[in-house]
């Protein structure tokens, strides 16, 4: 194992979920309250800032994206890919869960939910924006939460960072076309030049400034890096916040007039999430992995990537989109549903250890 691996894995066992972490839902919900009174107060604010676009891109959002998502990534220590044949079944069900089985299945429960058995609730032009939505979620797999569930549930802190390093390196080139062809099934069209520009924005460009920028803060020893982490820990979670409340405040009409749909939305995402985790977790014990490797590659394929996916349905959809909506809901849910979650597999031990 290299030392650069070994630093990053003590990091990752260290790991825990802070109060303002745990708290996460409650913070979105306020935002969207917030969101939504300040939409109301001073529309044409918010419509200034929406107007503020090049290309497409609205620049306060694409800023507070890289905010949200480089400080996430700098975390991740590529070395780890070398550590993976140690762990081949765990990391192949992971793969198969993550890429094979988790965007198909929520494209499926969109269609039936969304688009069957909720469309008379919902309005009509923004379905197709839904599913969309749902999709991105689905695509984008966990990236820096993972270890805060991964440390809950006392997993495999090797696992859980080579797990991550091999989901971002496929997540560099799989996501467009996987998102692309999943939205074609549902007869959902998106450019693909606006598509691949966000995968350059939110994907190519954060991944290698993050790892440039890990690279400088190593050289300069443990401690710098360290320090360096404390610092700019906060700053996802305060740029997410931010961004929610730009977008309730586009959403705030739409919302008003229907505040069903936050529910609809949420049935889909819930399914997926417990259908895939205990996919995961069963697989795992099928090929005979121990249960803190079965933990991470279950909790992994059971949460998202959210930050990539709320940006991702800004860019293509716009901030008034029912795909921007859908990934908010993502994130409105996450953090209670996954620590359900955890609590399920570190019950479970014993049942999984007869095995």
């Amino acid at each position: 194992m290299s030392a650069q691996c070994e630093v990053t894995m003590k990091q990752a066992a260290g790991e825990s979920m802070s109060t303002f972490e745990r708290y996460l839902s409650l913070w979105v919900f306020i935002c969207i309250v917030a969101g939504i009174a300040f939409g109301q107060a001073l529309p044409g604010v918010f419509q200034a800032i929406g107007r503020m676009e090049v290309a497409q891109v609205n620049l306060p959002v694409g800023l507070l994206i890289w905010v949200m998502i480089i400080p996430m990534l700098v975390k991740v220590d590529f070395g780890a890919l070398s550590e993976m044949k140690q762990h081949v079944r765990g990391i192949g069900v992971t793969l198969f869960v993550n890429w094979l089985v988790k965007p198909f299945s929520m494209a499926f429960l969109g269609w039936l939910f969304i688009r069957q058995l909720f469309a008379p609730w919902l309005p009509a032009d923004q379905i197709d924006s839904y599913i969309a939505g749902l999709i991105l979620l689905a695509a984008a797999p966990c990236t820096a939460m993972v270890f805060v569930w991964s440390r809950l549930s006392n997993g495999h802190p090797l696992f859980t960072l080579s797990q991550v390093a091999v989901n971002d390196a496929i997540m560099i080139f799989a996501f467009a076309p996987l998102v692309a062809f999943l939205l074609g099934l549902s007869a959902i069209t998106v450019p693909w030049n606006t598509l691949l520009i966000s995968v350059v924005l939110y994907i190519v460009i954060p991944v290698a400034l993050a790892q440039w920028w890990r690279k400088a803060l190593l050289a300069r020893g443990q401690v710098a890096f360290d320090a360096a982490m404390a610092k700019i820990g906060p700053w996802s979670i305060t740029a997410l916040l931010a961004t929610l409340v730009l977008l309730f405040a586009f959403q705030g009409e739409a919302i008003l007039k229907q505040p069903l749909i936050i529910a609809l939305l949420a049935v889909p995402i819930l399914i997926q999430v417990f259908f895939n985790s205990a996919l995961a977790y069963w697989l795992n014990r099928v090929v005979g992995e121990k249960h803190n490797i079965a933990c991470p590659s279950a909790l992994i394929g059971a949460s998202n990537f959210f930050e990539l996916a709320v940006a991702a349905a800004i860019s293509l959809f716009g901030f008034e989109s029912g795909a921007a909506l859908a990934t908010v809901v993502g994130v409105l849910i996450e953090v209670p549903v996954m620590l359900l979650v955890v609590k399920v597999v570190n019950s479970s031990k014993d049942w999984y250890e007869r095995a």
